[in-house]
């Protein structure tokens, strides 16, 4: 798909410009300022928003952001499903995700996900593009080429030649006018003449009167006056033609000038890269294994930088653990500080010696009190127990006293 920068040719690195400007018109033929801009709230996207140039202001986050959400919409109109990417979300996972949809589709990809982190460049630009083909061929939707009208040059030519002729016709009538005018004005100026003068044949020989000096003044003083001035219709296709051949002849001669310098210059240069090809080439026959040393070099380079990358989501992960666990620990030390204080501190161990003490008078109150309820019960049921003898005594001793009188 792509080559080296050195095989692809000085303007490659233009040629993004260009993808850009295409991806643009494509996603505005796709509608995603209203479906996608409008519904997280962000605002157009420029010619080259997506160009990784140092002449572009860049903003790394915004711009992968913006990617995977475009990504994630073409990919969904292209007919494959995809869940919208969200801004906590692992960017090698959501990079990987759009490479896979891409390589379902049969397009090729060559390079390493991380070119893609970024969020520009020219393989972001690559990737949109051919979501974005995809999403239009999913809707039947294809370029075609513009169909110009045909060119009326011949009628508006006759028709340009009919006004000039007309022109020309209308031109030439009113010099007619004004010249029978001036006929007329000189044949009533003869025959006011032939009036005054009894006949027209002159007796005698004319000679004039007039001073040659003061004619010469007279005529030099009259000659401004006497001149005709023409003036030049830019509408006139002949002025044009007169323009047209002054310009060719002006360029004939500067032809003729720059030719020979141009000529010079044309072998100059021609020497000049015969030259730098062949020192090229004994450069690269001379550094093509430090070459791909280097090649070799930048791929290590560049799949050392993606374990690390993959690595430094996980020492985060870990951190973050680290910090939770540190957190709970700081308050397990906290407790145990304070119940160790409490442990050392003697003022419960008094107040429980003390609660004992007052625990163990009131019990001998209560004994105490215990024991007057019972000797007062003693007495009471002593007391009550005498009196019921003394009643029973008292019945017997009724008894046989009335028995003879029964």
């Amino acid at each position: 798909m792509r080559g080296d920068e050195d095989e692809r040719g000085p303007g490659a690195t233009h040629h993004v410009f260009v993808v850009m400007e295409v991806l643009l018109e494509k996603l505005k033929v796709l509608n995603y300022e209203e479906e996608v801009l409008a519904k997280h709230h962000m605002r157009s996207l420029s010619r080259h928003y997506f160009v990784s140039s140092p002449y572009l202001a860049s903003n790394p986050g915004e711009q992968f952001f913006m990617f995977t959400i475009i990504a994630a919409w073409l990919i969904n109109e292209a007919g494959r499903p995809f869940p919208e990417p969200q801004e906590h979300d692992e960017p090698n996972a959501t990079v990987s995700d759009v490479l896979a949809e891409l390589r379902a589709f049969g397009v090729k990809v060559d390079f390493p996900p991380s070119k893609l982190k970024s969020g520009s460049g020219e393989y972001v630009c690559f990737v949109l593009d051919r979501l974005a083909e995809e999403a239009l061929r999913r809707r039947g939707f294809s370029f075609r080429r513009p169909n110009y009208p045909s060119e009326t040059t011949e009628e508006e030519s006759v028709m340009e030649d009919d006004a000039e002729l007309t022109l020309s016709k209308v031109e030439e009538e009113m010099i007619e006018e004004a010249d029978e005018e001036q006929n007329v004005m000189d044949l009533e100026a003869l025959k006011l003449r032939t009036t005054h003068t009894p006949s027209s044949k002159p007796d005698e020989i004319l000679e004039s009167t007039v001073d040659a000096a003061e004619w010469n003044l007279e005529v030099e003083r009259v000659l401004p006056q006497l001149k005709v001035t023409i003036r030049t219709d830019n509408k006139d296709w002949r002025i044009h033609v007169d323009q047209m051949h002054q310009h060719r002849d002006g360029i004939k001669t500067s032809l003729k000038e720059a030719k020979s310098y141009l000529d010079k210059l044309q072998e100059d240069i021609g020497k000049t890269l015969e030259k730098v090809s062949s020192r090229e080439k004994y450069i690269n026959n001379q550094l093509e294994l430090l070459i791909q040393e280097y090649r070799g070099a930048q791929a290590k380079l560049s799949e050392a930088k993606e374990r690390y990358q993959q690595a430094s989501g996980g020492v985060t992960e870990r951190t973050r653990v680290l910090a939770e666990i540190s957190e709970e620990l700081d308050r397990v030390k906290q407790e145990m500080e304070e119940k160790g204080s409490s442990m050392s501190d003697g003022a419960p161990v008094v107040k429980i010696k003390q609660s004992l003490t007052k625990l163990k008078q009131e019990i001998l109150q209560m004994d105490v009190r215990i024991g007057v309820v019972e000797h007062t019960l003693l007495q009471a049921k002593l007391k009550e127990k005498s009196n019921m003898t003394r009643d029973m005594h008292a019945t017997n001793i009724s008894e046989p006293a009335s028995g003879p009188f029964s």
